[in-house]
């Protein structure tokens, strides 16, 4: 098989959830655990960091692996979904995984895989794990998928685990409340294996971490706690930025620049601070000209999109990837504060989803441009335009990102502004990416 036709085959061979949801959810380690014996548990062969959290953990682990990268280190990139290309969720120093290894490691373990009846995310994870150990990363970086516990990547003794925050997003599969969700996210917390937490938030949240980190000796550490940002401004389309020391009071990154310019960041640079100060005490070098270079290099470094990312000048066009209430709210925040004659929307959700509170995150005074997701989970742009009409949000239907996105930069004068967003896939649909 070629590489179109070995991903077609992935594609409709095995449950994919991005396109049909819950019924391709398959909690659990013993077929990863399988996989990975039958290849000869590549993931043991370097060291890893597992990166999970309900919002936040792509970025984290994009600025960490830019780090690494900018510290002299070969770094295995894993994450979830992709936007274009499979070829995104594999990278090693920025590069995409060669498609002639997708095709091969395909081919070579087809029969194995036919037999184990695996999700893609179970096989998407071990051909990471493999390719990794094929390029010889000296350390991989590793996004969770889902929750953490029952993640297909928790099969991994990392040195490091890292999670961002705890809010509502999938609670269908991780529980109804935050305290449950949060010990699905402690899940990656292993014995004797330090562990950062980027916020400190509700007691309810904490206190599972703090007993997960006791039970397991992990030695927790909130990033929020250590540090604080502060004189956070944009200069010349980064997010500038001064790190102080909590306990000391002194500043020890001054004029920090983020290229990931989202105001959200700013709750989850004090993890990755502490995330670089944990992984220097498990004997990596990472000096202050690689943290400098790494965290205003990400995009070039690791190719991420879709983060805060701007489409065009005039008018001022931003899409984000944000999909749930915590990560819309601070895109909603961000974006309302930008000076506008008049704000557009083009946005778009996949069906299995509650988004009624998400809709009240958007201003009633907005111009509405309502689309869907190529995705099969797409919600329809007529429905969406239904429940938008209930929190009182008007606008138009549309057939894709794309011709919504046309239109709203028709419509517009040059000092209006236009944000693009609701679903990753919605961002993943753009032509401009």
């Amino acid at each position: 098989m070629n590489y179109q036709e070995t991903i077609d085959y992935l594609y409709s061979r095995l449950p994919v959830f991005q396109n049909i949801g819950a019924r391709a959810f398959k909690p659990g380690l013993h077929t990863t655990l399988q996989l990975c014996k039958h290849l000869g548990d590549p993931q043991e062969k370097y060291k890893t960091i597992h990166v999970g959290g309900t919002n936040g953990k792509g970025s984290t682990s994009h600025m960490l692996a830019s780090v690494l990268q900018e510290a002299g280190y070969k770094v295995g990139l894993y994450t979830s979904p992709h936007l274009k290309s499979f070829t995104e969720r594999i990278k090693v120093n920025g590069t995409r995984v060669d498609e002639d290894f997708i095709c091969e490691f395909t081919a070579v373990n087809k029969s194995y895989i036919e037999s184990l009846s695996p999700s893609f995310f179970e096989v998407t994870v071990a051909m990471a794990f493999a390719y990794f150990e094929k390029c010889n990363v000296d350390i991989a970086v590793i996004e969770v998928g889902m929750g953490g516990r029952l993640d297909s990547t928790n099969v991994i003794t990392p040195v490091l685990s890292v999670i961002t925050n705890v809010s509502y997003d999938h609670t269908q599969f991780l529980g109804d409340t935050l305290g449950k969700i949060a010990f699905e996210k402690s899940g990656i917390i292993k014995p004797d294996v330090r562990a950062v937490i980027s916020e400190r938030q509700d007691k309810e949240i904490t206190d599972v971490f703090d007993q997960a980190s006791s039970e397991r000796n992990a030695g927790i550490r909130y990033g929020s706690d250590l540090f604080e940002t502060v004189n956070a401004r944009h200069d010349n389309g980064k997010l500038s930025l001064d790190i102080r020391d909590r306990a000391t009071n002194v500043t020890v990154y001054e004029d920090l620049k983020l290229d990931l310019a989202g105001i959200y960041q700013l709750k989850n640079i004090c993890g990755v601070i502490t995330a670089i100060d944990s992984l220097r005490k498990t004997g990596l070098q990472i000096s202050k000209e690689a943290v400098f270079q790494g965290l205003s290099s990400v995009v070039a470094n690791t190719g991420l999109k879709g983060r805060w990312q701007k489409l065009s000048d005039s008018p001022l066009a931003y899409c984000d990837t944000a999909h749930n209430y915590a990560g819309v709210s601070y895109t909603m925040q961000q974006f309302k504060s930008i000076p506008s004659n008049q704000k557009r929307f083009v946005i778009g959700f996949v069906a299995d989803k509650d988004i009624s509170a998400i809709l009240k995150l958007f201003p009633t005074d907005g111009k509405y441009y309502f689309c869907q997701p190529s995705n099969m989970r797409a919600l329809n742009a007529s429905d969406l335009q239904q429940e938008a009409l209930k929190v009182g949000l008007y606008g138009s239907v549309y057939p894709d990102v794309n011709i919504a996105l046309e239109t709203a930069i028709l419509e517009s004068n040059p000092d209006d502004t236009i944000y693009v967003g609701g679903s990753t896939f919605v961002v993943a649909d753009l032509n401009q990416l």
